[in-house]
């Protein structure tokens, strides 16, 4: 039963993810011609200049890219983005047709593109989260990663410059520039979809006063500390290190407290998504 709710929750990401991509773009970016990168925003140039119909683009785009995949990427990771590649020109076409009932005046260039950028940041994020792609320009960075040597984040700069580019020459600089705001906003929100809200953080301590940093965590805030045995890469010394998790609201309480203990102490502190266990 677990495993049946588990395999639910997985697709119903998916569709909604779709959905609400879907809702951006044909509502927000397309009216708009914000060609913000990806198959969907190239679809846009396409679809100017030779009046290609943007969901029958995206299909045969990302029909012929899966058979590139196959060969290049092998088919275990061409088989995650099959589904997403088919499934989104549908999903196009059908928030197209809604369109036709439900109109908003997206006339302006800004809340369209914070509107666009929130509902497909949401959207690739959900779908993302649920452990399948769109297809499209990820198998593109996939093959660059793998056959250039290249970072994912790289070859994601590459590809998504060239479309944003084009974007530029057909609809202009202004409206290239709304798109690089629909594309950090996008960008931003399936990050945050993804790993959530961080509600806690995580503090890595080095400090002389080890003994008053850990008491001090353990009476005046009440949460426990683990400590690590660590050499110096320069120094080569032995020292401690203090790692423990906090509420993000008592960040400053604890970062004045170690300062107050220790003005030379080194600490890192990092986002904390998930907490699991401990007391």
């Amino acid at each position: 039963m677990k495993y049946n709710k588990k395999i639910v929750s997985r697709y119903l990401y998916f569709f909604l993810g779709l959905f609400s991509f879907s809702v951006s773009f044909t509502f927000f970016l397309s009216p708009n011609n914000l060609v913000f990168g990806g198959v969907s925003g190239l679809s846009l140039v396409f679809k100017e200049l030779f009046g290609i119909n943007t969901s029958l683009f995206v299909l045969l785009c990302s029909i012929g890219v899966l058979i590139i995949s196959f060969p290049l990427l092998g088919k275990e990771k061409t088989y995650g983005s099959i589904l997403g590649s088919l499934l989104l020109p549908l999903f196009l076409e059908l928030t197209e047709l809604i369109s036709y009932y439900i109109a908003f005046e997206t006339n302006d260039l800004l809340l369209s593109s914070i509107f666009g950028g929130v509902l497909g940041g949401i959207g690739f994020g959900l779908v993302y989260k649920a452990g399948f792609t769109t297809g499209g320009t990820d198998i593109i960075k996939q093959i660059l990663n793998k056959y250039l040597k290249i970072s994912l984040g790289k070859a994601m700069f590459i590809v998504e410059s060239i479309i944003v580019v084009s974007g530029i020459f057909v609809f202009g600089i202004t409206k290239a520039l709304y798109a690089l705001v629909v594309l950090f906003i996008m960008t931003e929100i399936t990050d945050r979809v993804i790993l959530g809200v961080s509600r806690s953080k995580a503090f890595y301590i080095v400090t002389s006063e080890t003994d008053k940093v850990k008491k001090y965590i353990i009476n005046s805030l009440g949460h426990s500390v683990t400590i690590f045995d660590a050499i110096g890469g320069f120094s080569k010394e032995n020292e401690k290190v203090l790692f423990c998790v906090i509420p993000t609201r008592e960040y400053y309480i604890l970062k004045e407290g170690i300062n107050n203990i220790d003005k030379d102490a080194f600490f890192v502190v990092c986002d904390a998504y998930e907490v699991h266990g401990g007391e």
